[in-house]
């Protein structure tokens, strides 16, 4: 008596299990990842044919004036960027027409502190007595 194996069929390498592995480390990639770093997002200067006017005020809002710190100190208020004696100036004569006036600063990540401390110092010494340092927080 003679037995035969019946032939097997091919088998087929089916994708469906890798792509669905894919998937998962996709996602979980996507949000276990931080897409906040403030040194890749550039400051909005607007792109008007006339340069602004020199007695333009720098921010948006009356009685609020933004500063940015740079990676590299440097300090950015609006589309200016300021030195140290522009800054004073700058407070000065916000604080002249708005006693009132609110400083946020947004340091960077990379930011040394001690220009974070320098900014601090320059307003409270031209007069601020509100003053904010924002950090910006990633999302739970």
């Amino acid at each position: 008596m003679e037995l035969r194996r019946r032939p097997k069929g091919q088998r087929l390498i089916s994708l469906v299990p890798m792509i669905d592995v894919m998937l998962i480390l996709l996602v979980f990639f996507m949000v276990t990842s931080s897409y906040l770093d403030l040194d890749m997002v550039p400051m909005v200067e607007r792109q008007d044919d006339a340069p602004p006017a020199p007695s333009a005020a720098p921010s948006d809002a009356p009685g609020l004036v933004f500063v940015r710190i740079g990676a590299d100190g440097a300090l950015r208020v609006g589309a200016q960027d300021l030195d140290a004696m522009g800054f004073r100036a700058l407070l000065s004569e916000r604080l002249a027409a708005d006693a009132g006036l609110q400083v946020l600063i947004l340091p960077s990540g990379h930011a040394p502190t001690q220009a974070l401390v320098s900014v601090m110092d320059m307003a409270t010494r031209a007069g601020v007595q509100r003053l904010r340092i924002v950090r910006l927080k990633e999302a739970p």
